[in-house]
């Protein structure tokens, strides 16, 4: 039986990891977007200023957390491309 270093054991659980996070990014991005939606037409359609700043808010709202949920899978790729063997 061959010696298997432990980059090669990784390996497996490295690319599932890396599949969730694509996954998790990917359903992020598409509630994000909806929820956009959303909220735009709520602006749009809104016959109330306070309904309309309301919906002005949860527009910064979301693409605030849009950001974030892309920084922050950068911040994961960084750190798992950073362990030694990868």
């Amino acid at each position: 039986m061959p010696f298997l270093d432990a980059a090669t054991l990784a390996q497996p659980i490295t690319k599932l990891i890396d599949t969730w996070i694509a996954i998790g990014q990917a359903l992020v991005a598409s509630v994000g977007v909806l929820a956009f939606i959303f909220a735009f037409i709520w602006k749009i359609t809104a016959v109330e200023s306070h309904s309309a700043l309301a919906a002005k808010q949860w527009i910064q709202r979301i693409v605030v957390g849009t950001i974030g949920v892309e920084v922050a899978g950068s911040l994961v790729d960084i750190l798992t491309k950073s362990v030694p063997g990868h």
